[in-house]
């Protein structure tokens, strides 16, 4: 199973860090929308 991971981590590094950085920025979208939405 460890192998498995750390195969698949090896093949697709490049990508996975490309996935991460996405998921990042749809997370500081949604803090920043939801904090636009707050009343003063």
């Amino acid at each position: 199973m460890l192998s498995d991971i750390k195969a698949i981590f090896a093949r697709s590094s490049a990508t996975i860090l490309q996935d991460a950085a996405g998921a990042a920025a749809l997370v500081l979208m949604l803090v920043v929308a939801l904090n636009l939405s707050a009343p003063i």
